[in-house]
Formats: C-alpha cells, sequence, structure tokens
C-alpha cells in the first residue's frame, strides 16, 4: 500500500478513473478543484492525500485557511475537506485509516482543527475515522431528485411553485450566461446576506471571479429590469451538481422571490445538463433550528444525515479560539 502526499505522486487519468466510478466522488475531491485551490494562494493553501495499492483507491482534497481578522488569524487556522474523501467503493478500512494518516501527517500543526464536510454516508468507516480521532457531528442534507422535468416539477412545494409563477409572471429572467460584472454585483448581495444574517466569514470576490472561469462552474442570476436580484452558483462533474452559494435581496420593489428563482434555477441546470442530483450543500444540525433547511425543503429534497467529521489538532487553542471568536462575532 502506497501513500501518496502530492499532487505530482498521483496519476492523473487514475484519478480521473476514481472519479468517474466512485459512489462518494464528488468536483471537490478532483484535479480541477484542487487546482483551483491552488491558483488561489491568497485564500487556501491546498493539500491532497492519495492511496494506492496496484490501482488508485482514495483521494482527499482540502485546503488550510484562515480568517483575515489580525485577532481571529491565528485561532482560526483550519483545514477543510469539502464532501469528504473519494474512495474506491470496495475501500477496506485499512485504506481509509491510511488516508486519515497522510492528512493528520500533510496538515500537521499548520491547523488548529480539520473538518471533514460529508456529503455521502461514510457509516460503515465510521469506527476508522474514530481511531484517529475524528469525531462525528450529526449534520443534515437536503438532496433533490433531477433525473427528470417531471420529478423536479413534481416535487416543489405548493408555495414554492405559488412564488414561482408570481415571479415570472411580474418580470423575473434568468440569466444563464451572466458577465463577470452582474456576478461582482450579485456577489455584494451575498456580501450583505452574510454580513446581516448569516454571520460567518465569506470569501472575497476574487474567489468567485476564479471560479467563474472553471468549466465545472456556473452562475445563474436572476434580473428583473436590468437590474440582478440573487443567483445561485453551482458547481459539478460527476452525477450530483452542486449549489455551493444561492441569495436574493428578498426587500426588492419587484415583489420577486429571486432566491426561490434562483434555486429553481439550479434544479432545472441540473435536469438539462444530466446530473441525476442537485445536492443543496447543508440543512443544518438536526437539534438546532434552521429557517434555511424550511426554505430548501419546499423544493422536495431528501433529507439525509451523512454528518461531519471533526479533529482537533490542538485542543487547548481550539478552545481559547472558539472563546474569542464567539465573542468577537457577538459583540
Amino acid at each position: 500500500m502506497n501513500l501518496i502526499i502530492q499532487k505530482s505522486g498521483i496519476n492523473e487519468k487514475s484519478w480521473d478513473d476514481l472519479l468517474k466510478k466512485s459512489s462518494t466522488a464528488s468536483w471537490f475531491q478532483s484535479k480541477e478543484a484542487y487546482d483551483f485551490y491552488q491558483n488561489l494562494p491568497q485564500l487556501f493553501t491546498p493539500f491532497v492525500v492519495a492511496v494506492e495499492t496496484t490501482e488508485l483507491r482514495a483521494v482527499c482534497v482540502g485546503y488550510i485557511t484562515k480568517e483575515k481578522n489580525i485577532i481571529k488569524q491565528y485561532f482560526s487556522r483550519r483545514a477543510i475537506i469539502y464532501a469528504g474523501p473519494m474512495l474506491a467503493d470496495d475501500c477496506t478500512e485499512d485504506e481509509v485509516e491510511n488516508l486519515l494518516k497522510g492528512v493528520k501527517k500533510v496538515i500537521g500543526r499548520r491547523s488548529i482543527y480539520t473538518e471533514i464536510r460529508n456529503f455521502h454516508d461514510y457509516s460503515k468507516y465510521k469506527e476508522s475515522f474514530a481511531s484517529l480521532g475524528f469525531n462525528y457531528i450529526p449534520w443534515l442534507n437536503l438532496q433533490v431528485d433531477t433525473s427528470s422535468q417531471e420529478i423536479v416539477e413534481k416535487n416543489l412545494s405548493k408555495s414554492r411553485k405559488r412564488d414561482l409563477r408570481t415571479s415570472f409572471r411580474d418580470g423575473a429572467d434568468i440569466i444563464d450566461k451572466p458577465s463577470i460584472e452582474q456576478v461582482r454585483d450579485w456577489y455584494e448581495i451575498l456580501k450583505k446576506l452574510y454580513e446581516t444574517k448569516v454571520k460567518t466569514p465569506l470569501f472575497p470576490c476574487l474567489f468567485f471571479e476564479h471560479l467563474y472561469q472553471i468549466s465545472s462552474a456556473h452562475f445563474l442570476l436572476v434580473e428583473v429590469k436590468k437590474e440582478i436580484i440573487g443567483g445561485t452558483c453551482v458547481v459539478g462533474n460527476t452525477s450530483i451538481l452542486y449549489e455551493w452559494f444561492v441569495c436574493g435581496d428578498e426587500s426588492n420593489t419587484y415583489g420577486i422571490f429571486p432566491s426561490t428563482v434562483a434555486t429553481y434555477a439550479g434544479l432545472n441546470y441540473a435536469q438539462e445538463k444530466g446530473f441525476k442530483m442537485f445536492d443543496m450543500m447543508g440543512a443544518g444540525s438536526p437539534d438546532v433550528y434552521y429557517g434555511v433547511r424550511d426554505f430548501k425543503a419546499k423544493f422536495g429534497g431528501k433529507t439525509v444525515e451523512n454528518g461531519r467529521y471533526k479533529c482537533l489538532n490542538n485542543k487547548l487553542l481550539y478552545k481559547i479560539g472558539e472563546f474569542i471568536i464567539n465573542y468577537l462575532k457577538n459583540r
């Protein structure tokens, strides 16, 4: 069993082959995702770890990042692995444990904690994760069947159908090939949402300008009377399309429901391009009320609990950082 901790050591054809056949494959574990992170050194320090025997058996792509605030920087160093590792469907526990050992070796003390945000079911490897300090956290997600237009329409709630009907009647248009200037207008709406309601860090506009340039990402914006009032950013190169970011100026004076129109545009795009599933990328903790979950549920998605795994690389700094960041957030 061979552990690989550099991209140059991974056979690119084998990587592509695993992406095509693994049931835990996602865009976030692709070469394109790694290259995307690598092209933004201001924001990310990417890493990739792989395990091979006679063939490539497992790949894990992630990045280390931190907040820009000078006080938060030191205490917000974290490693994020979106979607979870990409594994051969018959991957063994030993192979998974070797992969996780490689992840811990690569990250070392450069991050205070590592978080794996699962978009697939890794329950059969739960003990392997636990043995290496990755503790399971219950976390929900919503995934919508987009295998046909009939299914997409059938799954919409009555209120969503009503909001879509009135929005299109009152002039909402979907811009499926926006200019970079229109994407920047959309970003300002997203930024305001994060500042006023989400209250978690948001990537700078540079992140979205780079995402705009890659083939697997697509922006679908909502326009009325030449004004951008919302939209979504979707990404995918497997059978699943991911809704990475969505927002809308719900206070617009046009009586339009831009977030609803944007998500509906994403569902239609997924169906038209042959994606079998539309992943809404998170619906919060099952033990905590989350209004966004209620919004997403009305598109007819299936609620799944794939959870998250978190490993504390420095418990003392994690506790201190948690206190400081919560204090600054709630000031």
